[in-house]
């Protein structure tokens, strides 16, 4: 019976220690958890709309010091550390092409850009989305002004302007509003077609890259995104908001469809058309003019590989293939030439076309949907030729929001819920110091008293000694569970501030920090 007693006194102590905490918790003041029956505020669409602010600061200057990539461990740790998110970019809704295209990035260099961003030292993790309609930086950071320093920095650099004019088309967002930009632009409610569904494509291959070795995506902006997939799912399960004619390709077809009459003086069912690129954008093109009874389309491109395959695609459409050099006889003989290429320059300006023989008043109508754009303005000072680029597509989509007003009430509820669950995750990560703080105090505790008692106890066997120190582990870890459950669960960031103060102060968290820090400066 020695055994049987002595353990239970030995242990005694430790049990206090962590009946304490749960009392703690147990009997906390109800304004702890008072939080969890506060409604939650509304998201409108114009709510949220009104919460873009433009980025006025000229203060950016880069940091001096940079430092190396963080490792996915740090990542982590840092997450834990109260790391806020934000958003700083610009889109079709506050910037024109021609600043947009100056801070493209293709998607095969948006992890390049994400480090870079990261270098600084006062980003801890980013992502880049970058498409036709949008450059946009995701970021976490424990500091928010020198990370904005920094960011607003690279963007001047990258694009090449001032910042006083890179401020103009700038937006900035940061926590839950820049959580909820982000899960309308996955849902596809800050598209210039509403409800389209290339974006969530392209939101997808943003969290994968994040999460790629040579990504920054770490802990927090990892989660977001992969919260920002799901909800931009869930709003085309769940809602009829992408049903119809829904992407850029389509409003491009409906564009020339609407003005082929008034610009070339024909029927658009009796066009010549053709395509130069043979990308997704030229996939989706062939798609849509398809579903009009378009059957005969020449494709333009560097190559013949990729032309090829999208004639095995649509096997009921005369595709004919053309490359490069036969671009300008394509266009001789084409009413309407879309081009949806990723080159970096124009492929058709004012001067080729003279050059050609192609200014010679014919109707031509010119459908850029390339960002950087394929074709220069200048091509519209020229008698008979219209060109279009993507600015051009709103006046197109503006009925398609109309008529999808009601579904984007019932896709803001959707995308709520899933915004609501990642705040929610996000703010209990702050909670992980304190809980870490405590199980380690509990822990020297519990060893502490493990050495006093095996010092009194004699006899006892290796099994044995194990089977005591279990028992002392599992009383422990059993009565830390209750309070940490809840502190974990604690809603609301004042009522999370406090019961973490509370308990800090109870257990003398803080001074057992501050006095780790002194030994490991020693």
């Amino acid at each position: 019976m020695r055994f049987t007693s002595v353990t239970v006194i030995a242990l005694y102590s430790i049990i206090a220690v962590a009946s304490t905490a749960n009392a703690f918790f147990f009997n906390a003041p109800n304004k702890l958890s008072a939080s969890t029956h506060h409604a939650r505020r509304s998201l409108s669409f114009a709510s949220r709309r009104s919460s873009l602010y433009m980025v006025a600061s000229q203060d950016t200057a880069m940091q001096s010091a940079v430092s190396k990539k963080r490792t996915k461990q740090e990542r982590l740790e840092l997450a834990s550390k109260g790391l806020q998110v934000h958003v700083m970019g610009l889109s079709i809704h506050h910037a024109q092409v021609d600043v947009r295209e100056k801070l493209a990035i293709p998607e095969s260099s948006w992890n390049e850009a994400s480090n870079e961003i990261c270098s600084s030292g006062a980003v801890s993790e980013a992502a880049v989305l970058s498409t036709c309609n949008r450059f946009e930086i995701y970021f976490a950071a424990p500091d928010m002004h020198p990370a904005v320093a920094s960011v607003t920095e690279y963007l001047a650099t990258r694009s090449g302007l001032p910042v006083s004019a890179l401020r103009q088309n700038l937006f900035m967002l940061s926590g839950e509003d820049a959580v909820w930009h982000l899960m309308r632009v996955a849902g596809g409610l800050d598209s210039l077609i509403v409800g389209e569904g290339q974006i969530l494509s392209q939101v997808r291959q943003c969290h994968l890259h994040a999460g790629e070795k040579d990504g920054c995506g770490g802990k927090v902006m990892s989660h977001l995104l992969k919260t920002a997939v799901t909800a931009g799912k869930r709003v085309r399960s769940e809602t009829a908001i992408s049903k119809g004619s829904v992407s850029i390709s389509s409003a491009a077809v409906e564009l020339s469809e609407m003005l082929a009459t008034s610009d070339l003086n024909l029927p658009f069912s009796e066009c010549r058309l053709a395509v130069v690129g043979a990308g997704k954008m030229t996939r989706l093109l062939i798609t849509h003019l398809a579903s009009r009874g378009l059957e005969r389309i020449t494709i333009v491109n560097r190559s013949m590989e990729r032309p090829n395959e999208l004639k095995e695609q649509f096997p009921k459409v005369d595709i004919e293939v053309k490359l490069n050099e036969d671009l300008w006889d394509v266009i001789g003989r084409s009413d309407i030439v879309f081009t949806a290429t990723s080159a970096t320059g124009y492929l058709i300006t004012e001067e080729d076309l003279k050059k050609n023989g192609l200014a010679d008043g014919r109707p031509l109508m010119l459908v850029d949907i390339a960002v950087p754009r394929n074709i220069a303005q200048d091509t519209n000072s020229l008698d008979g030729v219209n060109a279009y680029n993507v600015d051009d597509l709103k006046a197109v989509v503006a009925k398609n929001t109309a008529l999808r007003q009601r579904e984007m009430i019932e896709a803001e509820i959707l995308l709520e819920e899933e915004g609501t669950g990642f705040n929610t995750w996000r703010e209990s990560l702050s909670a992980i110091p304190t809980i870490n703080s405590l199980q380690e105090k509990a822990e020297s505790f519990r060893e502490q008293e493990m050495k006093k008692t095996l010092k009194k106890l004699h006899g006892l066997n290796n099994k044995e000694i194990e089977a005591v120190e279990r028992l002392s582990r599992g009383i422990v870890n059993k009565m830390l569970h209750g309070p940490m459950s809840h502190l974990r669960n604690v809603d609301g960031a004042e009522e999370k501030k406090l019961a973490l103060k509370e308990l800090s102060n109870m257990f003398n968290l803080d001074e057992e920090k501050g006095k780790g820090r002194t030994q490991r400066r020693r």
